[in-house]
């Protein structure tokens, strides 16, 4: 674990180094490139002055409300794909024609339906996450071995108890990635809607920053995006990668 750490911050000084040789040599003018003191100093004014905090709360309402409502939607449609023939007939093809859909698509309908509001963007993450995880559900519960049903049934279960005891603890190892997946399309679709009108939120100080010329808000705003992403991944899709693996003994140690 302590290699693993010593790796990562070796790994990031050099990408700092970089970025500050690349400014050093004055390939491009400073308001586009700005160097990380200029950026770090812009993210502390910002943080500062709650403007960035403020947009994290927005953001992150936005997206765990998306992302909430998908997850169970989701979970139903794969579930009833997985089940009924006919619903694997007809609504599985329309998934995986609709995932394939940019996110950015859905935002004129958005629009058009809801107005210039808060409805429009939470419509647009759900959408933007919605069929990445019901096709996660759908290949999970599908591609659980028989030999595990059968030997629950063996065992004395049936029904729900069979479907919460053993068919979904044995497709998470499908599930979980496509939550994953999930949400960084959930992040993508949201900073489109955010991107598009202003609407507060991170989205909205990108957008100000491009405006206004102001590349050190906007790495500063990239880089908030992507700590939360790195944040999320560790301390709740990597945690439950962790004990997922325990529970199947899995886990192994490079």
């Amino acid at each position: 674990m302590q290699k693993k750490i010593i790796r990562q911050i070796i790994f990031y000084f050099f990408l700092l180094i970089l970025w500050e040789a690349l400014v050093l040599l004055k390939l491009w003018p400073e308001y586009v490139f700005p160097s990380p003191l200029k950026v770090f100093a812009t993210l502390i004014s910002g943080l500062s002055d709650s403007s960035f905090l403020i947009a994290i709360g927005i953001s992150l309402k936005r997206i765990f409300i998306g992302y909430g409502i998908s997850i169970v939607l989701g979970g139903m449609m794969g579930m009833l794909m997985c089940k009924y023939k006919l619903v694997n007939d007809t609504l599985g093809g329309l998934v995986l024609g609709l995932q394939t859909l940019p996110s950015i698509c859905w935002l004129p309908l958005a629009l058009l339906w809801f107005g210039l509001n808060e409805k429009a963007i939470i419509f647009v993450v759900i959408m933007g996450a919605l069929f990445s995880i019901t096709i996660a559900f759908d290949s999970g519960i599908r591609n659980v071995p028989r030999l595990y049903i059968k030997a629950g049934k063996n065992m004395g279960a049936r029904n729900m108890t069979l479907f919460w005891e053993v068919m979904l603890p044995a497709a998470l190892p499908v599930i979980i990635p496509g939550l994953k997946q999930g949400w960084a399309f959930a992040w993508r679709s949201l900073m489109a809607g955010e991107l598009l009108f202003v609407s507060m939120g991170l989205g909205y100080l990108l957008m100000m920053g491009r405006e206004l010329n102001d590349m050190s808000q906007v790495i500063a705003v990239m880089l908030s995006i992507a700590l939360i992403s790195i944040l999320v991944d560790k301390l709740v899709f990597g945690q439950i990668e962790r004990n997922m693996r325990r529970k199947w003994g899995t886990e192994i140690s490079i």
